[in-house]
């Protein structure tokens, strides 16, 4: 059975150029990059090579990245690292989140505000927005830290993040805005302002990225850290990454997020971003006129340009991701680390869905490796499914 992989959100297949480049660093180049010989070194410019590959793509300067384990904990860094000071010099700090962060936020935030930070949790328009004029009015005196994802990991949503930012800033200049981009990277220009500070993102202080969004391996992450901005360590060791994480380097890992981000970097120069959308769009508009009583989660114009989330009403969305396991199609009906829980999606019912609604909705998730064929032949087997589903319920 030839199978369709619809799940890239979960986590992206590894391509052969970054296999290619990472495989070295697992055996004739394994020096430790903290040595001072010959294999040591050699490591050692990898790793900063890869830094610099990394910072092209996001148009900052190499000394802003910060290697980490995953965008799990770049997350955590990020919001540990900037408020945990506080909490030690027992100083008023507040954080402003969203309802609908990725669980490596919002648990974050949970276990901060457990010890003593104050915390804002933003509810989400219907189309899965945050409300300029909502963010502003959350503002206090005493706001540290801003921590806004980009764009959703359940239904692509695009914040207004540099809007948002603005905002932020106007209030007051020194609040620090964090974006979990990990669902935009590889997908959406990130530029981070260069030396001009000049773009979109030109207000954002930090921001985290996974290896296995955007098609190196799992267990490499970064986090942007721009000039200036001080950082409380998670990890106590050595003085690695300017000892903001000490740890000795994942050198494949590093060398394969490298090589990654080169890939985007091109990718992001040309027309491939389109031609995603492209094959997203007919997959969404092909199960909208095949299914009755389908609906669209979400904005339907902002969104990353891989992903739809379509509600199925009268379907339970556990049993169509078993069927449609069994035909060959991976998908999901939410975040990859939640797929296990009974509960709906925390996502969707702060958008205001019923937990029915939710429970009824399915993740499509393309890659860049998806083919026109492949999307054919889902629309052949999805709407097929589902009338099976429905005959039955």
């Amino acid at each position: 059975m030839a199978r369709i992989y619809l799940d890239a959100n979960a986590t992206t297949p590894v391509l052969p150029e970054v296999v290619d480049a990472m495989l070295p660093y697992f055996t004739t180049a394994s020096g430790n990059p903290s040595s001072a010989h010959h294999a040591g070194q050699r490591t050692r410019s990898a790793v900063e090579h890869a830094r610099s590959q990394i910072a092209r793509l996001l148009s900052c300067t190499s000394k802003e990245i910060v290697f980490t384990s995953r965008g799990t904990e770049s997350d955590n860094l990020a919001l540990f690292g900037i408020l945990q000071p506080y909490l030690d010099k027992s100083e008023p700090a507040h954080l402003i989140t969203t309802q609908i962060e990725h669980h490596a936020v919002l648990y974050a935030a949970q276990a901060l505000e457990a010890r003593g930070i104050e915390v804002t949790y933003l509810a989400p328009t219907p189309e899965g927005l945050i409300d300029p004029t909502t963010f502003a009015a959350a503002l206090r005196p005493n706001t540290r830290l801003v921590s806004i994802m980009l764009a959703n990991n359940e239904t692509g949503a695009i914040q207004p993040i540099g809007k948002l930012a603005r905002i932020a800033k106007d209030h007051n200049p020194s609040i620090l805005i964090h974006t979990d981009a990990v669902q935009a990277a590889a997908k959406l220009p990130l530029d981070l302002g260069g030396p001009a500070l000049s773009g979109e993102f030109k207000n954002i202080d930090l921001l985290s990225l996974s290896g296995h969004k955007m098609y190196a391996p799992q267990g490499t992450g970064i986090l942007f850290v721009r000039k200036g901005v001080q950082l409380s360590p998670l990890f106590h060791g050595g003085p690695h990454e300017r000892q903001r994480r000490a740890g000795t380097e994942n050198v494949p890992g590093i060398v394969a997020l490298g090589r990654a981000s080169e890939l985007a970097s091109t990718w992001l120069a040309s027309e491939a971003p389109t031609s995603l959308s492209a094959l997203r769009d007919k997959l969404e508009s092909g199960l909208l006129a095949a299914i009755p009583n389908t609906r669209i989660n979400g904005i339907t114009t902002h969104r990353a340009p891989n992903t739809t989330n379509l509600r199925f009403a009268g379907v339970d969305a556990e049993s169509l991701l078993i069927a449609l396991d069994m035909q060959g199609i991976a998908a999901s009906f939410g975040a990859a680390c939640q797929s296990g829980a009974t509960e709906p999606s925390h996502v969707l019912l702060a958008m205001g869905l019923t937990p029915t609604e939710a429970r009824s909705s399915l993740r499509l998730s393309l890659s860049r490796l998806t083919t026109e064929a492949e999307i054919d032949e889902a629309l052949r087997i999805i709407p097929a499914a589902i009338a099976r589903l429905r005959s039955l319920g």
